[in-house]
């Protein structure tokens, strides 16, 4: 029996029996009376448990007030492995979260966790040094943004916006009823019902210059239906309503040793060609996302049986090509 057992164990005791004395508890566990106390203790000192000893009935009992409430033991259902988990998920969050909004509301499970591993503080810091994330292009979110509209989703309340949008370079103001946060390539966004436009619509949180939650309740889309309107499309830009079209792309050899493992869309259709080439089709409503998802593979993946897709692949590198034809030199460089 572990440790995380033990103290399973003596909560089950002491809830059934309402008294245990220390020969009791020692006898049913099957331990020296040293370990017995070390658990005592550690439960008390360091997990906060309401244990107390009744000199009256010889026996470790809960605290009155906590047995009336019938209060489990915090994290007593965490196996060791379980905490470690934990706590690399805890650290994946906070790389993920540029304002710090899900580190400050988890940091006492933090340390919770890690006073139930028995690590002290310097143990600690050592242990989440072990999980590195290294994200790339992520932009930045304020924090009142985020809360605000988290705590707006969960109670089902509406919104007021100010989004600008990126594509027209142009500012508007609108209710919407959130539905879902999505975080997609290190970038939050927020699918809402939008009440100026009459349908579910992905604002991206950077791009929100004001938020202001309204006392209205938010209008309830069902989980399907978001999904079938913004999941089906490739890429945060999702279906909208737009026709889905297939794309067919062939990878090298070569290429295909690393674009085999990956995942590109959930919906996607693969195969192996006897060549050794590798061929990968997903489905596409807007063609933005793909394009540059095709085009850092370079010559070593080819669009085959989309005539518009190919040919704007094909005027993309074209154009880029164009860049490096007639090389300009700056001051400092060196002349060939």
């Amino acid at each position: 029996m572990d440790r995380t057992e033990r103290f399973y164990r003596i909560e089950l005791l002491l809830r059934s029996r309402g008294c245990a004395s220390f020969d009791a508890l020692r006898d049913d566990l099957g331990v020296s009376p040293a370990t017995l106390k070390r658990d005592l203790q550690y439960l008390r000192d360091r997990l906060a448990a309401p244990i107390v000893y009744d000199r009256f009935d010889n026996g470790y009992r809960f605290e009155a007030a906590a047995a009336k409430g019938r209060q489990e033991l915090p994290g007593l259902w965490f196996s060791e492995t379980e905490i470690h988990a934990l706590l690399t998920m805890h650290q994946l969050l906070a790389g993920l979260d540029d304002s710090g909004v899900l580190s400050r509301h988890l940091q006492p499970m933090l340390e919770r966790l890690q006073g139930m591993l028995g690590a002290h503080e310097s143990e600690a810091r050592e242990l989440m040094r072990r999980v590195k994330l290294i994200p790339t292009a992520r932009r930045r979110v304020p924090s009142r943004h985020f809360e605000l509209l988290g705590s707006a989703l969960v109670q089902r309340r509406r919104v007021w916006l100010r989004y600008f949008k990126r594509s027209d370079r142009s500012t508007s103001e609108r209710e919407v009823s959130p539905q879902r946060l999505v975080n997609y390539r290190n970038t939050w966004y927020l699918d809402a019902w939008c009440h100026a436009s009459e349908g579910l619509r992905r604002f991206a949180l950077d791009a929100v210059q004001e938020a202001r939650a309204l006392d209205a309740k938010a209008r309830h889309v069902a989980v399907k239906e978001l999904e079938a309107e913004l999941d089906t499309g490739y890429g945060i830009y999702g279906g909208r309503g737009a026709k889905v079209k297939w794309a067919t792309l062939r990878f090298t050899a070569d290429a295909a040793q690393w674009v085999s493992h990956e995942e590109w869309h959930a919906a996607q259709k693969s195969r192996w060609l006897d060549d050794g080439r590798y061929e990968l089709q997903v489905p596409y409503a807007d063609p933005t996302e793909l394009a540059m998802d095709i085009l850092r593979h370079g010559d070593r993946v080819e669009v085959v049986g989309d005539r518009t897709l190919a040919a704007s692949i094909a005027e993309r590198l074209r154009a880029a090509a164009a860049l490096y034809a007639r090389p300009t030199f700056h001051r400092g460089d060196a002349a060939t």
